[in-house]
């Protein structure tokens, strides 16, 4: 497996820092938040996003994905959500990404049978624009959608090899599925997973990988046994916590902690 850590760790530091980060601390990939207050988002220019894609290749360092905020599940119309993701996936095609997040986005009150057809509309339409232009649509299991059982009803009827899942291992936790059983339907469309570590569901401050709650050496267990090679992504949610300790200052021991975790399940 090949390690990662998201931007949103390190917010709004430019792109040549969060590349000597990477560098120097041995991480092969970085996931992109794709937000207007960051360096990298889809108002980037031509010039831009080729001067980005070029700093990237320059550093040996790979851009994971593209973490979007569309709601797929969102009441309202098709349009707007359909605009954000094609938005996101062109950025992705001009980085040179393989990936775009997007989360479920389904609103209190609005039926769990309406927010699956709903996202599965949309999600539907957008992959042909994906699959054109070379990238992959993830579902992050999230919010309205937290599980693995949650996401693949959503995604099971898109039935488009352009549509997949990224499993956020704190969300499945909070939901109360096991590892196992979020592998189990998320293996066929698994993209790549988020790992983070928290103290507890009331406090889900970011934590030093190891250092908290959440199943790591499980999910790790569970993704080695069957042989799945793809991407682990650090996200440590420093844009939401100010409190929290810096990520820099951890990312060593935090590459180290997964390499035990791979060791031990090998």
């Amino acid at each position: 497996m090949k390690f990662a850590f998201s931007t949103l760790g390190v917010p709004g530091l430019p792109v040549p820092e969060v590349l000597r980060l990477a560098v120097a601390h041995g991480y092969h990939g970085v996931e992109v938040r794709a937000h207007p207050e960051e360096p990298v988002h889809p108002g980037l220019s031509p010039d831009e996003r080729s001067t980005v894609a070029a700093e990237f290749k320059a550093a040996g360092v790979e851009i994971l994905g593209v973490a979007g905020y569309a709601r797929v599940a969102a009441p309202g119309a098709d349009e707007p959500v359909l605009d954000e993701i094609r938005d996101l996936v062109g950025l992705a095609r001009d980085l040179g990404a393989p990936f775009v997040r997007v989360f479920p986005g389904g609103a209190e009150g609005q039926s769990e049978a309406d927010a699956d057809a709903v996202a599965a509309r949309r999600l539907g339409t957008a992959a042909e624009h994906a699959a054109d232009l070379g990238v992959r649509i993830l579902l992050e299991t999230h919010d309205s959608h937290r599980t693995g059982a949650d996401a693949i009803r959503i995604i099971g009827p898109v039935g488009h090899r352009q549509v997949g899942a990224l499993w956020d291992v704190m969300h499945t936790w909070l939901g109360g599925e096991q590892p196992q059983d979020t592998y189990a339907a998320l293996s066929p469309f698994l993209g790549y997973v988020q790992v983070k570590d928290i103290a507890s569901a009331e406090d889900t401050t970011p934590l030093a990988l190891g250092a908290g709650v959440l199943p790591l050496a499980e999910c790790v267990e569970v993704l080695t046994r069957d042989g799945w090679d793809g991407w682990l992504c650090w996200e440590y949610e420093k844009r939401w916590y100010e409190g929290a300790a810096p990520l820099a200052g951890l990312l060593d021991e935090g590459r180290a902690h997964l390499g035990r975790l791979l060791n031990d399940s090998a």
